[in-house]
């Protein structure tokens, strides 16, 4: 069933306030009202779905929505606010030896959690007067999980590998004939994700049990072990009707009438009831049915208490898969029959994949539908290399193989949506600029946006007097004077995002007081926009929101610098100082360690080194109008995530430092207008020899003094490069040979290079090489013209060729 925006977000605050960093800052004093806040958010969670569903039919449904969704913010400031101070005392910590948790700090946020349950429990109340979730069964035992969180059936959904032999093993228990005066009940038991539900399909399914047994079973019990609930589905598994509601008495006779002395075979899968007064229960019910003894029964666990409890002979304890089997389990998910013949540099990689996930059959397939479609090494070595593996201290691989899909996923959500809305024509006048896209979307989309979050976002005009307490996004119109911050927006107490609205050809007046006032009353910011305003300076204030995750300050152009106390702006993720053309770049930014994006320029850089954990989260790292940066700071090393290197109109720029070689993430390296710069940068000794890098996509414009390019990293990307750009580039005499080890590149575009006499040798042997772009390259131009140049034939093979004004495109 799907799931609602509201429920996706009560899930992620759940898993927040019941993790141990919550746990152990507010220690046992408010241990209680954590329970219960836990407790009322998985009733909450599990009856939003009915909740919404009947609000367009009911006004106080309505509003109680609504205020849950203010909650939920309140509850997410909460959390940030724990997380932004845990961050603080761990850099405190490094510095200065271990600091212990304040017992006033952990007072005042037990205080903070205590009044977001008083809240969550009115609105839970509301919910309980409409009859929500009146089958949600809160447990105490596992209070995150509610009635049927998993829901298993009995047919396969897909080919099973490397369990035959256990089946068998449970064919033979099936048959072999009871002596005693009892049911059978084989167990089944091993660790979440070997396989124990698939292992019970594949019994399940057997000719062989269908001719033993003239009647089969399937229930998932899961946590919820309700004998009542058990019997109608059991009998709904033979006459497909619901029965909710009978008295036991009357299931059992209903059974009775149903079984009509029929073998059977019931499995009771995902069985995790440790009471054996429950079991006892069932278990007398089901010894008065007919020909019980004759009948067997499996249950699949992962707990041997219940094996113990409820199993009549040994535990079949399932063991991993061998290493073949996984292996082949992974290619199986991971390509489309067959086609992993046509990638062996995966092979090796997937071996070391596969080992990680320990035989966990789960693990296996996670991993494989993670990485199917992706043809990439660089992807396939991400997967292996990444750190979480290192995380999971579990005898299996199964926590870390789940927890690395979420990362993963969560890294690439972003663009997943724009594509999907891409495709759905949300989005519209797309165009890919190979690090970012340009769209538009469509008045009706704006005007849906604009509805749907009315409540929560607010545009202030001149004539503006009031703003709903909702308001969580403020933006200011091109002509509201943003000098005083007027009472009524003083009162708004939960703003996280201002944006001042500025027309692109003017600039916008904002006060240095303003800026302060809203900084003052705004305790939740999360976004600064001022884009081309002018302002001369920052307030000291700027550096206080421990929330901030965006600033933009581009275009102010009298800008010269930001406080020295920057540093403090711990949670910032995206800074953009672009186009400052007098901004001085200071030293404290390095300090700025969870930075991911970040755009600098000016004409003064004092940043002269990054040291190890500075930069260690940047992925984005644009370099705009640097006009004295000759060459990169010191510690470029030290930038282990960063996936984008950019460089624009920096004149004085002459090269790039070798130190590059040890960014495995580095995927695009764009050069732009940069006059002095040569990048010749040759591998040196063994260790160079064997470089493996990941770049995509290296473009190079305006580039007036270069003759070399960096075999260090081409051809070290040679798996991965997919892109090369060069234009511009008049004193370029010649594509170096090595080009023809790049087996990856798919489009090569080569523009206004006159002094290139001819390309690279073996260019047809690039199989992968889809287009080819030779433009303003009078020699090459002939000699390569489409049917009747001389060397035509050594590009013939590919499929887009566009030289000069002539375009070939072949059909496939």
């Amino acid at each position: 069933m799907a799931e609602s925006f509201l429920s996706i977000i009560a899930e992620t605050l759940l898993k927040n306030f019941i993790s141990p960093t919550i746990k152990q800052t507010i220690s046992l004093l408010n241990a209680s009202d954590l329970k219960r806040l836990e407790e009322t958010m998985t009733y909450i969670k599990a009856v939003l779905l009915d909740a919404e569903k009947l609000q367009k039919h009911n006004q106080i449904l309505r509003l109680s929505l609504t205020k849950l969704r203010g909650v939920f913010y309140d509850a997410e400031d909460v959390l940030d606010e724990f997380r932004c101070d845990a961050l603080r005392k761990e850099l405190k910590t490094v510095r200065f030896s271990f600091i212990s948790i304040p017992f006033a700090y952990s007072l005042r946020m037990g205080h903070k959690i205590k009044k977001i349950n008083e809240r969550l429990e009115t609105i839970a109340t509301d919910f309980k007067r409409f009859n929500l979730g009146e089958n949600v069964q809160i447990l105490q035992n596992r209070p995150y999980v509610v009635q049927s969180h998993r829901d298993t059936y009995s047919f396969m959904t897909f080919k099973v590998l490397g369990r035959d032999q256990d089946k068998e093993n449970i064919m033979d228990l099936l048959v072999q004939p009871r002596g005693v005066e009892t049911m059978t009940v084989i167990p089944i038991v091993g660790i979440g994700g070997l396989g124990k539900t698939t292992l019970a399909q594949l019994v399940y399914n057997d000719e062989r049990v269908s001719r033993s047994f003239p009647l089969k079973l399937w229930v998932c019990v899961s946590e919820f072990f309700d004998v009542a609930r058990l019997l109608c589905e059991i009998i709904f598994n033979i006459n497909h009707e619901r029965c909710d509601g009978l008295p036991v008495n009357a299931l059992l006779t209903l059974l009775q009438s149903l079984i009509e002395g029929k073998f059977f075979l019931l499995i009771l899968d995902d069985v995790w009831n440790e009471d054996r007064v429950k079991w006892d229960e069932l278990k007398a019910i089901l010894m008065k049915l007919d020909y019980l003894r004759q009948s067997k029964i499996i249950v699949t666990t992962r707990s041997l208490a219940v094996a113990s409890i409820m199993g009549t002979q040994s535990p079949y304890e399932l063991e991993a898969l061998s290493h073949e089997d996984s292996l082949s389990l992974l290619l199986k998910w991971a390509f489309n029959q067959g086609d992993e013949e046509r990638y062996p540099n995966l092979l090796p990689i997937a071996d070391e994949i596969v080992k990680k996930c320990k035989g966990v059959p789960l693990a296996v397939r996670t991993m494989g539908s993670l990485l199917y479609g992706k043809t990439h090494q660089r992807d396939w070595e991400l997967i292996r290399d990444n750190h979480i593996w290192k995380l999971d201290q579990q005898e299996t691989g199964i926590l870390a193989a789940l927890k690395l899909k979420d990362d993963v996923c969560c890294e690439d959500i972003g663009l997943q949506y724009f594509k999907d809305l891409w495709s759905k024509g949300f989005v519209q006048d797309v165009e890919d600029k190979v690090a970012f896209y340009y769209f538009k979307i469509h008045d009706l989309i704006h005007d849906l946006a604009l509805n749907v979050s009315h409540e929560e976002c607010l545009t202030i005009y001149q004539q503006t007097i009031s703003a709903s307490k909702n308001v969580r996004h403020l933006a200011f119109a091109e002509h509201y004077p943003m000098r005083t911050l007027q009472p009524f927006l003083k009162k708004l107490k939960g703003v996280r995002t201002i944006v001042a609205l500025t027309p692109s050809t003017q600039f916008r007046e904002v006060e240095k007081t303003f800026l302060s006032a809203c900084i003052s009353y705004f305790k939740y910011l999360r976004l600064i926009e001022l884009d081309h305003c002018t302002l001369k300076a920052l307030p000291k204030s700027i550096c206080t929101p421990k929330h901030l995750k965006y600033l933009n300050l581009s275009r102010c152009y009298n800008l010269k610098r930001v406080p020295k106390s920057i540093h403090k702006l711990q949670s910032l993720l995206t800074l953009r100082l672009f186009d400052l053309p007098r901004f001085q770049v200071s030293d404290n930014l390095r300090r700025l360690i969870n930075l991911r994006f970040l755009e600098i320029s000016g004409d003064d850089m004092q940043l002269r080194e990054v040291r190890p954990g500075n930069w260690s989260s940047l992925r984005f790292l644009y370099f705009y109008q640097c006009t004295t940066l000759k060459c990169l700071f010191e510690g470029m090393e030290n930038l282990t995530s960063l996936k984008d290197l950019t460089f624009k109109y920096c004149y004085e720029l002459e090269s790039l430092p070798r130190s590059l070689k040890f960014l495995v993430k580095l995927e695009d390296i764009f050069i732009i207008s940069c006059p002095k710069i040569n990048l010749l940068m040759e591998p040196q000794g063994i260790e160079d020899q064997n470089l493996h890098l990941g770049l995509k996509n290296f473009i190079i414009r305006d580039a007036p003094s270069l003759r070399d390019l960096p075999r260090l990293l081409l051809e070290a990307s040679a798996s991965h490069l997919e892109f090369i750009e060069l234009r511009g580039c008049p004193e370029l005499e010649a594509l170096p040979n090595w080009f023809q080890n790049l087996i990856s590149l798919q489009r090569l575009e080569i523009i206004d290079c006159p002094k290139l006499p001819r390309l690279f040798d073996r260019v047809q042997h690039l199989t992968f090489l889809k287009q080819l772009k030779i433009q303003q390259c009078p020699t090459l131009n002939d000699k390569y013209r489409p049917q009747t140049g001389t060397d035509w034939s050594k590009i013939s093979h590919i499929q887009e060729v566009h030289i000069k004004e002539q375009k070939i495109i072949k059909w496939r």
